[in-house]
């Protein structure tokens, strides 16, 4: 990881909140794989194999850190399916056992909290969920994962 910030849509993600990068895409410790491009449908084969091979990395990993069973990808792709920001990312999410009641309640609280983070964001101020030192120590455990 060369660089010491990366572009989320209108962000400027911390490169110490990066725990895997790609030439093409990265993954933080908050909203993971993604690529600087709006829509699943304006990336290049190469990204679209790229950001799923990331992801894929990505998640057997973290499912075994969290010694989950299963995991959750989803794509929120366009503003009437849920996308808050305007650019690609995966959202990888280890699952377990009745993590939830009915299994597609999943959907629910990744709706939920989109919304809620679409209410706390300001274009103009950093986001104030977590502290850098917070998603940096959990971006340094993550990161080990992949040394």
């Amino acid at each position: 990881m060369e660089a010491s910030a990366y572009k989320f849509g209108p962000y400027t993600i911390d490169a110490r909140g990066v725990f895997h990068a790609t030439a093409l895409s990265y993954a933080m410790v908050n909203l993971r794989p993604v690529l600087p491009v709006k829509r699943f449908a304006d990336l290049s084969t190469d990204e679209t194999i790229d950001l799923w091979v990331t992801a894929k990395k990505v998640g057997v990993r973290l499912e075994q850190y969290h010694q989950a069973s299963s995991l959750t990808f989803t794509i929120q792709d366009g503003p009437q399916s849920g996308q808050t920001v305007p650019h690609v990312h995966i959202h990888v999410i280890p699952r377990k056992k009745r993590d939830f009641e009915n299994n597609d309640e999943i959907y629910d609280a990744i709706d939920m909290r989109e919304k809620e983070l679409k209410e706390k964001l300001d274009l103009d101020i950093e986001r104030k969920d977590r502290t850098m030192e917070e998603m940096g120590h959990e971006a340094s455990e993550y990161r080990a994962l992949f040394s």
